[in-house]
């Protein structure tokens, strides 16, 4: 396959994601993305561990948006959304929590993560201006369709957001160059088939050369996610990709044993990725 050329005029070349990565690039090593659902298990708790997370070794994180039919989604995420919802978590509230974390971290990039519904109930063009003024830098819609993505994707870049392109080991290979062209700060590769937190044995092993071929097809980092749920595995796949994404297992350690256990899991997947060679 050759390289699909860079379209310099689409990119983002000063955000927080970018810097990021660049910083990551200089230390030789690859970032480690946190997943936790805002409002989960409660607002208080999740402001705490928002803040926290930097410190304990996340270089990006993921803030999942609640939502009733998170369809791409397991167990211990959907029931992270089911606490968030009954909680009263809004996207009002999400967006406060990012606005709140702007005024003590300028420099940890944030991703909101989840599905259109709540969007478009919220408004599309509100909650990209909303989104960029309370200090988020990109968005990852699960169900957003190639083919209705390109005006959201147009707006979300003029706002300086980043709208991060989700790719399947079932993504049709014609369809692989306009998803991509949609893309910015870094390509979600999902590592195999199914929903979040299903299990599978050696992960990196078994992206195999699609890895390779991806990365000839974009300038952007690739991050892999989908079943992380221990150091090893965050360190095998750190060794092929420019980013760890850890999400389920974390999840499940805040629900079974609290924040500082959900902590300590951060600071052993970070510290198991540094010793990837």
């Amino acid at each position: 396959m050759s390289a699909m050329p860079l379209n310099t005029e689409t990119l983002n070349t000063d955000s927080r994601l970018t810097r990021r990565f660049a910083a990551l690039r200089e230390e030789q090593r690859a970032a480690l993305v946190t997943y936790v659902m805002a409002g989960d298990p409660d607002l208080e708790q999740s402001r705490q561990l928002l803040e926290r997370l930097p410190k304990a070794g996340a270089d990006i994180i993921e803030l999942g948006m609640p939502f009733s039919d998170p369809m791409a989604d397991g167990v211990a995420i959907q029931r992270a959304g089911q606490r968030a919802l009954a909680n009263g978590q809004t996207l009002v509230r999400t967006l406060d929590m990012v606005r709140d974390f702007r005024e003590g971290d300028a420099d940890t990039p944030i991703v909101l993560m989840g599905y259109l519904n709540p969007i478009q109930r919220f408004g599309e063009e509100r909650f990209l201006q909303a989104a960029a003024e309370a200090g988020v830098d990109g968005l990852i819609l699960v169900d957003l369709p190639l083919e209705h993505g390109a005006a959201l994707t147009a707006r979300a870049r003029d706002l300086g957001l980043a709208r991060i392109p989700l790719v399947a080991p079932t993504t049709p290979l014609e369809r692989l160059p306009a998803l991509l062209a949609q893309g910015d700060g870094f390509v979600y590769r999902i590592a195999f088939n199914g929903v979040t937190g299903s299990q599978r044995l050696d992960i990196a092993a078994s992206l195999g050369d699609s890895l390779c071929d991806l990365k000839r097809q974009t300038p952007l980092p690739i991050a892999v996610g989908f079943g992380v749920r221990d150091g090893d595995t965050a360190a095998a796949i750190a060794a092929i990709a420019d980013a760890v994404v850890v999400g389920s297992a974390l999840v499940e350690r805040l629900t079974d044993q609290g924040i500082e256990a959900a902590l300590a899991l951060v600071g052993e997947l970070a510290e198991a990725m540094q010793r990837a060679p």
